[in-house]
């Protein structure tokens, strides 16, 4: 490339949208040993972007220094973006040339970084530089070429939010016998674990507003749950299989009373409010299973890859917005009055 020079978003410190700062001159990533750079379409816009950017993963209000998504200092300014869809425009040492040109995905929970396997794996956009940019670099095993009739936007809806759900059930091991619990079920991970467990043959409810409980029978679940009620009441103790949980907050006991026993539980987020209570006694006596789910397991993203090629999951693009807006992309996103995902197109020029 003759182009040294780039278009991309930084964060540049912690705080408000203020500091997401457009920068015209960043210099464009230079693929080291096993990399590959990418000329990026589109990236969608996730709760990880936001919570990076107030210090949210910061356990001390007072000096977030904490605040990467690995528990250590952030590194800024810092190019966000978990979610990539793009093209590939160069590699580096040990990586086969014929890959220039293919479409990819970008795996967002890296094992590889700077040409050396992590024992903590990093995540895309927050450790290490993301999408936010008209180019971005990424180990060349987490570039998953896709073959898909998808447009640009349609597949940057996909790498953050379905593989977090997809492995939120594998974690889990949803089957084809399983009643399933969905929190948040409206957002981008929340509407992709509908149809990701449904795809597996399980039976979905999900928790959500009434205003979008048509669009989430549509996307597989079977019944819809206001996020008002009182899960015990209307569902009953001991009737759920599977809790995938991205809410948290004051009503969290009430999805280990609805589990069965020997139930799993899998979370991944925590938009109501990170601190639960928990009585250890419904933990013990229901032989309840708890699992945190961040790092991808090694068959997830792969495995998404295909069932997006096989058609058997949908895209739901909720709006699109260019790069240029992000604040105000992220201002509608944390609204959330929308279903889906919102999605960044990147200039090319």
């Amino acid at each position: 490339m003759s182009q040294t020079r780039m278009t991309g978003v930084q964060l540049i410190a912690h705080g408000g949208p203020e500091t997401l700062v457009l920068n015209r001159a960043i210099p464009i990533p230079i693929a080291g040993k096993g990399d590959v750079v990418i000329q990026v379409a589109a990236a969608g816009v996730n709760n990880t972007d936001i919570n990076t950017r107030i210090g949210w993963y910061s356990k001390n209000d007072a000096d977030p220094d904490d605040a990467a998504w690995n528990g250590k200092a952030l590194q800024l300014p810092r190019i966000q973006g978990a979610d990539v869809c793009g093209t590939i425009v160069a590699v580096g040492e040990g990586v086969n040339p014929k890959r220039i040109s293919e479409r990819v995905l970008v795996e967002p929970s890296l094992q590889v970084v700077d040409g050396r396997a992590l024992e903590t794996p990093q995540y895309f956009g927050s450790e290490c530089d993301g999408g936010f940019a008209q180019f971005t670099k990424v180990a060349s095993v987490h570039a998953h070429t896709i073959d898909s009739p998808l447009s640009d936007i349609e597949l940057a809806s996909f790498p953050c939010s379905y593989s977090t759900a997809e492995n939120m059930l594998t974690r889990a091991s949803v089957g084809q016998s399983d009643k399933v619990l969905i929190t948040g079920a409206s957002g981008g991970v929340g509407s992709a674990a509908i149809q990701l467990a449904k795809a597996r043959g399980a039976d979905v409810i999900a928790v959500t507003s009434p205003a979008k409980a048509e669009t989430l029978r549509k996307l597989g679940a079977s019944r819809t749950i206001s996020r008002n009620e009182n899960l015990v009441e209307a569902l009953g103790s001991s009737s759920i299989d599977v809790v995938i949980d991205l809410v948290a907050g004051p009503t969290w006991p009430q999805l280990l009373e609805v589990l069965r026993p020997k139930g799993r539980y899998a979370v991944s987020g925590a938009i109501g409010g990170p601190l639960v209570e928990l009585d250890v006694r419904t933990l013990y006596l229901k032989d309840l299973g708890l699992f945190g789910c961040t790092v991808l397991e090694p068959e997830v993203f792969g495995n998404l890859v295909s069932k997006i090629e096989f058609g058997a999951i949908q895209p739901l693009v909720a709006q699109t917005f260019p790069l240029e807006k992000i604040a105000e992309a992220q201002d509608v996103f944390l609204k959330k009055s929308h279903i889906g995902k919102i999605v960044l197109t990147i200039p090319q020029h």
